[in-house]
């Protein structure tokens, strides 16, 4: 059996739990709590880095959400534009909304009111990319749309899409999904703990 190693909130741990519920794979879940020593000790033990989430899958430990993905789900991998398109929400969305995040936990005289204002910047331009590439609508359910989701979810609450309506319709038409609902629901007792708006 896979189990994996995650926490509802962490924004990459939904993108793993969308695909897995996508392609209805059975697995279990162990919770971690990064707070809690024994907790943190024994995730650390399966990923020295301490990146969320971790798969073990019959005795493997796989970490990075994209390589989970395509270690159980080739089938979320149809093209190489999938692939560039994981890319682009993790790297031009994801990353940003997660610098933007930890700025607020941040002591005050350690913020960076510069990086702010131009980490905002950069995922505007990534919203208006997105906004004219989502012009044209695609019907396949891939890996991009499982980087897409949770990336969208939490950048959105800092930095809005304001009138970009493909984007807009886009992020809507992934809410309604089954595999997206379930995961966002899973994580809905622990938005209170979301620092970044």
């Amino acid at each position: 059996m896979k189990t994996l190693h995650m926490h509802p909130l962490a924004s990459y741990c939904q993108k793993v739990l969308i695909g897995l519920y996508e392609l209805e794979i059975d697995f279990e879940k162990q919770f971690v709590d990064l707070a809690d020593e024994e907790s943190r000790a024994a995730f650390y033990a399966l990923a020295p880095l301490g990146q969320m989430p971790a798969l073990v899958d019959e005795g493997r430990v796989f970490v990075e959400s994209t390589i989970i993905l395509e270690h159980v789900g080739p089938r979320l991998f149809p093209s190489l534009e999938a692939r560039a398109q994981d890319r682009f929400w993790d790297l031009h969305v994801h990353t940003p909304m997660q610098r933007l995040v930890a700025n607020t936990l941040r002591p005050p005289d350690a913020k960076d009111p510069y990086g702010v204002t131009k980490l905002k910047e950069a995922l505007a331009l990534a919203y208006d990319v997105a906004d004219r590439e989502l012009a044209t609508t695609h019907d396949a359910f891939t890996i991009a749309d499982c980087a897409a989701a949770p990336a969208l979810f939490f950048a959105a609450k800092i930095v809005p899409f304001g009138g970009r309506k493909h984007l807009g319709d886009y992020f809507s038409r992934l809410r309604s999904r089954p595999s997206v609902k379930r995961t966002f629901d899973e994580a809905a007792p622990y938005l209170h703990m979301f620092p970044g708006g």
